[in-house]
């Protein structure tokens, strides 16, 4: 089968095929995780991001292929989970800025694109590091550069791209020591070599058994996790607390219509929506723009969006009906995703980003006024955090990531947001607490910045969690079901037992100017093991400070920090 243009209908194809192949195979992604602990969510992350660019895709009407891979680059964008996630989203970013006025593609527009992915994917990452994601969209992209210099059939050319990018995933244990120590590949090079594989495959007509099973998309999973915090966050409203009662999106195509009256300019439309309404958010490129607000007047809106475009799509959902049924069915409140937006503009927001009620309560405490609820196996969206800035209704606001698998999605979320975003590069969630010691909400947020990670550099992070197979790392030999002890990144110590784990790793963390250690106990502690761990930290140091908080959190049963 010879494909000289890649048409609308392919490159739709090619985008459902490789979203399906990311879905089916993202346990197996997530199972190339270096560390053996379960929080290996590589290919959650990139299949939920992978599938918010597939919807983009499916709601866009345009015909034009280099129209479908900017539906495409901004679903990724809004829909970016953890590192991996962010990574791909630029590598479609650039691909997608390489082919904007392609109606269709040829040989060379793809190859064209695969190296702008590359080049841009590059530029994202402060410290790129070959044996990655990176080292693998590189390699496909030089060698779709060579075939298409001798062949103008494209499957070809994405057959020599997947081919490679397989080639270069093979090599990344010869690049990262690590991965060849634990005899795995790089997980998020896996993913992307998944995505070319699923390209390669729509492209010649191969079919794979995989694609056939049925499984809910990653789309219609998120929705149904988002679905159940938007209950319970609705559970803490009354009805009539509710002020904008329509929950109203639209998409307008630009420049087409018959009422189109007006030259489309972003700032002067949002502002003039956000008079109307507020949970505001645009989305806009040069061709749709897309909007989601909540107001009274759905009405108005609509009319307002018809005098630039035509409307090619439309949602109304009254919300006061939505609350009412969500009351009758809720009984049972698990915790808010977001936290209650304020009717009043603050001077400042601080978002923290953590799993556990207990922890939650900790940092709103601290002065933190929004939490989002994820972190390990749970990384929000781009989207997610860029609706948590919007909720604060802050003119200067501050995120705490708490996990550095959420930094580029949280600081990709600082770039698109319209109030003044700092990211406070907080790894754990005793750096996070830690850093709000340092929070003045006099200062300028540049001094805040300053400040809150001069502080969070001054304590040891520990995490008492179980190995989920066996492996080696760093020469030190893991078996799986052992519980490890994971100081500021690194596996310090392995025993048979919680309990063991917890005491031997707050030993190796204490030195004698330790003065405060801090136990936080999650789902699988206990307050009488955490007692027993003090205890024995005691006996060691009678004079050390030490402190029990419940904290509810999942996959760590014990977080230990020390001061």
């Amino acid at each position: 089968m010879k494909v000289e243009n890649i048409t609308e209908t392919e490159f739709r194809k090619m985008i459902l095929v490789s979203s399906k192949r990311l879905t089916n195979n993202a346990e197996f992604i997530n199972s190339l995780n270096v560390f053996p602990v379960p929080d290996g969510d590589t290919g959650t992350n990139m299949s939920l991001s992978f599938a918010s660019g597939e919807k983009y895709v499916a709601e866009s009407t345009s015909s034009n292929v280099g129209e479908l891979a900017n539906a495409l680059a901004k679903g990724l964008l809004m829909g970016a989970r953890g590192n991996s996630g962010v990574i791909l989203s630029q590598v479609f970013r650039g691909f997608s800025k390489s082919i904007t006025q392609k109606e269709t593609l040829s040989a060379t527009d793809l190859a064209t694109a695969l190296q702008g992915g590359v080049e841009t994917a590059y530029k994202a990452v402060m410290k790129p590091q070959e044996g990655t994601i990176l080292t693998v969209a590189r390699k496909a992209a030089e060698a779709a550069k060579k075939a298409a210099a001798q062949t103008t059939d494209i499957v070809e050319v994405m057959k020599a791209t997947y081919e490679a990018a397989d080639a270069a995933l093979q090599t990344t244990p010869d690049l990262l020591p690590v991965l060849k120590e634990v005899g795995v590949v790089d997980s998020g090079g896996q993913g992307l070599t998944f995505v070319y594989q699923g390209f390669y495959d729509a492209l010649a007509g191969n079919e794979r058994q995989e694609d056939e099973v049925h499984t809910p998309s990653p789309i219609e999973m998120d929705e149904m996790v988002n679905a159940e915090h938007h209950k319970s966050a609705q559970s803490q409203l009354h009805t009539e607390d509710i002020e904008f009662g329509y929950c109203t999106e639209i998409m307008v195509r630009l420049g087409a219509g018959r009422l189109v009256d007006k030259e489309f300019d972003y700032d002067e439309f949002r502002n003039h929506l956000s008079q109307i309404g507020d949970s505001l958010l645009v989305i806009a490129d040069d061709e749709v723009v897309k909007v989601h607000v909540h107001t009274e007047h759905p009405g108005k809106v609509l009319s307002y969006g018809q005098e630039f475009g035509s409307l090619i799509k439309v949602k109304v959902d009254n919300m006061r009906l939505q609350h009412e049924t969500i009351l009758e069915k809720d009984d049972e409140m698990p915790t808010p995703n977001i936290s209650a937006t304020p009717e009043v503009q603050k001077e400042y927001g601080v978002i923290a980003i953590a799993s556990g009620e207990g922890i939650a309560n900790i940092f709103k405490n601290l002065g933190v006024t929004h939490i989002i609820n994820g972190g390990q196996t749970m990384n929000p969206s781009t989207k997610d955090i860029v609706e948590a800035i919007e909720q604060t209704n802050a003119k200067k606001v501050i995120i705490l990531p708490n996990n550095k698998n959420i930094f580029l999605a949280a600081q990709q979320a600082a770039e698109v947001a319209d109030a003044q975003v700092a990211v406070v590069l907080s790894k754990t969630i005793a750096q996070g607490m830690s850093a709000m010691l340092g929070f003045n909400d006099a200062a300028s947020i540049e001094e805040n910045t300053e400040a809150m990670t001069e502080e969070m550099d001054a304590v040891l992070s520990g995490q008492v969690t179980v190995a989920v197979r066996d492996t080696t790392i760093e020469g030190r030999p893991i078996k799986k079901d052992d519980y490890m002890g994971i100081v500021d990144g690194k596996i310090v110590v392995t025993q048979p037992t919680c309990e063991q784990a917890a005491i031997e790793m707050a030993k190796v963390m204490l030195d004698e100017d330790s003065e405060i250690v801090t136990i936080i106990y999650g789902q699988d502690g206990s307050k009488e093991q955490a007692n027993e761990i003090a205890a024995q930290l005691e006996e060691l140091d009678p004079e050390i400070e030490i402190e029990i908080h419940e904290g509810d959190q999942p996959v760590y049963p014990y977080l230990i920090s020390v001061e």
